[in-house]
């Protein structure tokens, strides 16, 4: 089999190889390109010691020489390369306490985590595939190297970077890796909540986000969020819906595009609806005052993830407004626009388009009529460049405060004067919005 290898990538192995020592491409990068696609980033592997590898180039970075890892710099891009290397025993169930280095290619890929990683490649040697990667790749399988106990005894994440990969590829899982998955899911609690955010982000955000599934039926979100399995248990006896609480969020995960707000938002919309579940005489069920509720339940799980404050906003914003439908006119609109926010509105329409599309269409057809007509008044809204904030308004405080209008009237008067700006754009005149300013702050 022959790989694409980028020039840079073959002048460091072709470097290695004239110094003595073998050196290759290997994982991710080697996977990708069997499987015809382009490898974001190209890791090499090396027989050569660190110093070795430092005195064979001009400039390199100690970034992890430690665990044999000596980064290349050829121009300004850099590329790791690795020295072969059999971990050590893993107390932690993160980092090997002790790393040796050794010259054997086929110790080095047995410690790798699963066999669609533990390929390498040169031009000089071809595909080295000691462990089933590409039989495993055309079984579309993610099967661990060996024994898929020892390596989650190794490291734990690699029980969720074995389910990203199935959601990232549209694989499936290993019989014995399933198994050994579910009997180490609480290992996953010595595992930083950041590296566990990367991954969760990484499966959200695949073209397989329904597989999120695969982690309550391990039991990982008992671990890492186990106010999703009490969605799981939720059901939804109304009109409208055809699943329980969490199968609904994961359907309507399938609705919107692979961006991790949006996806973060399906998945958490409904996050509280167990909490504030209600049932009527006839049998049905309530779910009153769960979008500001799930919002904030959001915030503590994303907290909790650490994810950063920006995405923490959004998608907290997108949730609490989810079940708010804005009226298909164009005053409506505007309104929405301005207490949702215009850069957020796109977003708000795509979560209102999935949720409906995860639940019973049938009895939602006049809904779905409503967000094409608000989606059209928002696109003419935007075109026309009508006025949604009071940084659009023809006057602002320092107009008011020439008025003689102080303190916190200022702001009182300026949203005042935007709520009708809303109702009527035609109003954003300089000269009208001072007469009104006047008239609203008795100075008239």
């Amino acid at each position: 089999m022959k790989i694409e290898v980028p020039e840079k990538v073959k002048l460091i192995i072709d470097t290695l190889r004239r110094h003595g020592h073998e050196a290759y491409a290997v994982g991710g990068c080697v996977r990708d390109s069997v499987l015809g696609r382009t490898p974001n980033d190209w890791d090499i592997t090396t027989s050569a010691k660190p110093e070795e590898v430092k005195a064979a180039f001009r400039r390199t970075i100690d970034t992890g020489i430690e665990h044999g890892t000596v980064t290349v710099m050829l121009q300004k891009e850099g590329f790791e390369v690795t020295t072969y290397r059999i971990d050590g025993t893993y107390t932690d169930g993160r980092h090997p306490d002790s790393v040796v280095f050794t010259s054997a290619l086929s110790e080095d890929l047995l410690r790798r985590d699963f066999t669609i990683n533990a390929m390498a490649y040169n031009d000089h040697d071809g595909l080295v595939d000691l462990y089933g990667g590409v039989k495993d790749l055309e079984c579309r399988i993610i099967r661990c190297v060996g024994d898929p106990n020892a390596r989650f005894d190794e490291d734990a994440l690699r029980i969720l970077r074995a389910v990203r990969f199935a959601a990232q590829l549209g694989f499936s899982i290993d019989s014995a890796t399933w198994e050994a998955i579910k009997s180490h899911a609480e290992d996953l609690r010595k595992i930083s909540a950041e590296r566990i955010q990367v991954e969760l982000v990484k499966l959200l955000t695949s073209p397989h986000p329904q597989l999120f599934r695969l982690l309550y039926e391990s039991g990982i979100t008992a671990v890492i969020m186990p106010e999703f399995d009490t969605c799981m248990k939720m059901e939804q006896h109304t009109p409208y819906h055809l699943y329980n609480v969490g199968e609904h969020s994961l359907k309507s995960l399938e609705f919107v595009p692979e961006d991790k707000v949006l996806r973060l938002t399906m998945l958490l919309h409904d996050i509280a609806k167990p909490e504030v579940h209600r049932v009527d005489s006839t049998g049905t069920d309530h779910f009153k005052g769960h979008a500001e509720t799930s919002a904030m339940m959001a915030k503590t799980i994303l907290k909790r993830l650490k994810f950063d404050n920006d995405t923490l906003d959004k998608v907290t914003k997108l949730i609490r407004f989810h079940d708010i439908r804005a009226g298909a006119t164009a005053a409506a609109v505007r309104r929405a626009m301005y207490e949702i926010g215009p850069s957020l509105f796109d977003a708000y329409l795509a979560v209102q388009r999935a949720d409906n599309f995860a639940k019973n269409t049938d009895v939602l057809e006049s809904e779905f009529e409503r967000l094409d007509r608000v989606e059209a008044l928002s696109r003419q809204i935007i075109e026309r460049g009508d006025p949604l904030s009071l940084k659009a308004l023809a006057i602002n405080g320092r107009d008011l405060l020439s008025l003689g209008i102080k303190g916190k009237a200022v702001g009182e008067v300026l949203e005042s004067a935007l709520m009708m700006v809303l109702e009527m754009p035609e109003l954003n005149d300089h000269e009208l919005l001072l007469t009104y300013a006047m008239q609203k702050g008795g100075l008239a």
